[in-house]
Order: structure tokens, then C-alpha cells, then sequence
């Protein structure tokens, strides 16, 4: 198996408070790799490990199958990122930052500054102040800058956090061209799984600094379900009434006022005639599917089916 970027083993603490737990991450060439987890997981730690911004107490990280340490930064020049919130300086014009960064890299095609404004949609606005950008603008320059010496790998921390939904569509829309179109190998982290879900190959997901299961996004699909969830005044009187009338043992109460009904020999019809004349408030009832949310939950609430 051809890995472009590998970690093992890799740990990492604070305090005495461990952030990143002995961590297997394998990303493999082309791909898409969503990190997934919450706030405070660990992802934006692990990722300044791969770029060397700070080092690992353990373990090995290993990029185009070299470990990084303090004498190959080489290899790190392959590589595109932004980690946390972008900064620029903000009195000068997209195209002057640009400039600025190809001075600091030691590259020296400036020719590419124009193709890349042109691939993130800047090129209206290259020659007006950073300042008056707007965050989805600014987000955009930033990976303008990131792939502007033509990485290999490009590394995303939460790029789409704070964006509007237009904002969040344009990025899906750039990530999945420069994957196809300039072959650039992604790995993104985030903590929106719908998002994540639209455009990588494979996901990792990570919390309270473990990696709990890395999967295709294809393998996801196949733990897809169909069912009926119903929003209802009495759950547990429902569950009742689903086992005694229906004979429907397969469902799974969610909340006070939610139930999730797998069996789907039963149409959703026939459970609603049940609960209203049961006298049972019902607010909604419709069929769904297992989306990454759900599945992310699965895992992380320890569901013995993953």
C-alpha cells in the first residue's frame, strides 16, 4: 500500500495532559483524507506535527516515505497548508502578499501568481487591499498562497469554518479541482461531517486525542440504512405500542420526543394510524438515511455493529 503521508504512533501532551494519543493516520496519494472529530480533539495538534510547528513527545511521521525530523525540510516545501486563521499583511493588495510569499519561499515563477488568483476566483479583486476582503475572500487567498510553489500534499485546518453557506459551496467547489485537475493529495480537518462527507475519499475520526477508525467513505455507505424517524409526545409509549401491535422490535429512541423505527416492512403510514389512535401526539414522521453524522456518533457512543 502506497502511503503519501503516514504517522505511527505519534503522541503528544500538555501539562501532562495527553492531546494526541499513540495516533495511526495513513493517507494514501490522490486522495481526499477528512480528520473529523469536535473542537478539542486533537486534529489541529496532529497537524502542526506533520508540518513540524511542534513535535511529537513519540512516534514516527513519515511524508513521500521519509520521517521528518529537524534535517530534511526539504520535503516540506512539497507541501501547501494553512493552519488555523490566515494572516496577511492587510494594507497590501492580494497580489502584493502573493508576491511577498514568493520572495520568503524562494520561488521564483511569479507567472504563477496569476494562474492561481485565477483558479480561486481573485482575479477582481487582486489589486484591492486585504482589508477589505471578506472572510470568504481572505480564505480563498489563503490557499491561493498554499498552492501557489504547486504542492503535493495541501493540508486544511477547518478552511470552512465561519463561512457562509455560498462561501462553504465555493470551497467544496475548489478543493475537488485541485484534487482532480492539479492531482494535489488533501487532507482537511473539520468538525462539520456533512461537509466533509460531500468531497473525501477516506475518513479518520479522532476524539479526546484517539483515532478511533479510518474508513472510505464507500465502506460508510455500506452501513447506510434506511428508517422512519418520528417526532412523537411519548417515545416510550410508542416503543411499546410498536412491540405489542406491530410486532417491531428494531428501533431506537433518541430523545423524549424522537424514535428511529429500522424495520421497514411496517410503511410509515401504518405507524402513524398507530400513534394517532393511540391518542399519541404526532408532530412528523419520515423515512431517512444513515448519514457520516450518524455514523460518527455510532462510533463514538461505542455502537457494537461498527
Amino acid at each position: 500500500m502506497e502511503y503519501i503521508l503516514e504517522t505511527n504512533g505519534i503522541t503528544k501532551s500538555y501539562k501532562k495532559k495527553v492531546a494526541v494519543d499513540h495516533v495511526n493516520l495513513h493517507m494514501r496519494k490522490g486522495e481526499i483524507y477528512g480528520f473529523v472529530g469536535p473542537n478539542g480533539a486533537g486534529k489541529s495538534t496532529i497537524l502542526k506535527m506533520i508540518l513540524n510547528l511542534t513535535k511529537p513527545d513519540s512516534g514516527e511521521i513519515k511524508i513521500f516515505g521519509e520521517t521528518v525530523s529537524d534535517n530534511n525540510f526539504e520535503i516540506l516545501k512539497r507541501i501547501g497548508s494553512i493552519i488555523e486563521n490566515p494572516y496577511f499583511y492587510d494594507k497590501l493588495t492580494g497580489r502584493e502578499n502573493l508576491k511577498l510569499h514568493c520572495e520568503y519561499m524562494g520561488y521564483h515563477n511569479k507567472g504563477q501568481i496569476d494562474h492561481v488568483l485565477e483558479v480561486v476566483s481573485l482575479t477582481d479583486v487582486e489589486n484591492k487591499a486585504v482589508a477589505h476582503y471578506s472572510l470568504g475572500m481572505k480564505q480563498r487567498l489563503a490557499i491561493a498562497r498554499a498552492i501557489l510553489t504547486k504542492p503535493q500534499i495541501l493540508i486544511l485546518d477547518e478552511p470552512i469554518n465561519a463561512l457562509d453557506p455560498e462561501g462553504i459551496r465555493e470551497m467544496r467547489s475548489l478543493f475537488r479541482k485541485l484534487n482532480e485537475e492539479w492531482g494535489i493529495s488533501i487532507l482537511i480537518s473539520s468538525h462539520i461531517l456533512s461537509e466533509v462527507e460531500l468531497i473525501a475519499d477516506t475518513i479518520g475520526v479522532i476524539q479526546k486525542g484517539h483515532l478511533l477508525k479510518e474508513i472510505s467513505i464507500e465502506d460508510i455507505h455500506d452501513y447506510r440504512t434506511e428508517y422512519m424517524e418520528a417526532e412523537v409526545s411519548d417515545t416510550s409509549h410508542v416503543g411499546y405500542l410498536l412491540e405489542e401491535k406491530l410486532g417491531i422490535t428494531n428501533y431506537k429512541i433518541i430523545s423524549d420526543k424522537k424514535i428511529r423505527v429500522f424495520d421497514m416492512h411496517i410503511s410509515g403510514t401504518e405507524i402513524s394510524k398507530l400513534i394517532i389512535q393511540s391518542g399519541i401526539g404526532l408532530e412528523s414522521i419520515r423515512k431517512q438515511k444513515n448519514t457520516l453524522e450518524d455514523y460518527f456518533f455510532q462510533l463514538t457512543e461505542g455502537d457494537e455493529r461498527l
